[in-house]
């Protein structure tokens, strides 16, 4: 198991594609946004459902900060594009094929299977500003977003 990246380490850097099948990369924000990390287990579940909707009723404030926030687990896009209807998330769920990007961030268990949860604030020079195992409210996550602004 890789270990899991500290405060101040460049973020692992990953390329995957979101469930609509838009490729996506890390480093393609660097330099513009900061980026909030939510690994969580499952589409669909209780608390990963009550997880993501926190953050999608705090879009408006996470825009202001300027972030972008990408929910991550290895679900097919099928499902997550489920997921992301039903609840009308305004962020995209990146399909971790493999859960090789949960493995670059410590996050994988259970030989790949499972994922741990975790929220990760990845700042615009790219590295990581803030690691939080479980699931941190989103009004912390915003204030360590006001802290990267004001640099």
């Amino acid at each position: 198991m890789t270990q899991e990246p500290q405060i101040g380490d460049i973020a692992p850097d990953f390329s995957a594609t979101t469930h609509d099948g838009t490729p996506i990369r890390l480093s393609d924000f660097r330099g513009k946004r900061s980026v909030v990390l939510v690994f969580y287990p499952g589409d669909s579940t209780p608390t990963c459902t009550s997880q993501l909707c926190a953050f999608r009723d705090s879009w408006k404030s996470l825009q202001q900060e300027d972030a972008t926030v990408l929910g991550i687990n290895p679900f097919s896009a099928e499902s997550h594009t489920r997921f992301v209807n039903h609840y009308q998330f305004p962020f995209p769920l990146v399909v971790d094929k493999g859960s090789e990007i949960a493995k670059a961030y410590g996050r994988s268990a259970l030989f790949g299977m499972l994922i741990k949860r975790a929220v990760y604030v990845i700042d615009k020079m790219g590295c990581i500003a803030y690691a939080q195992p479980g699931n941190p409210p989103p009004d912390e996550i915003l204030a360590i977003l006001r802290t990267l602004k004001g640099k």
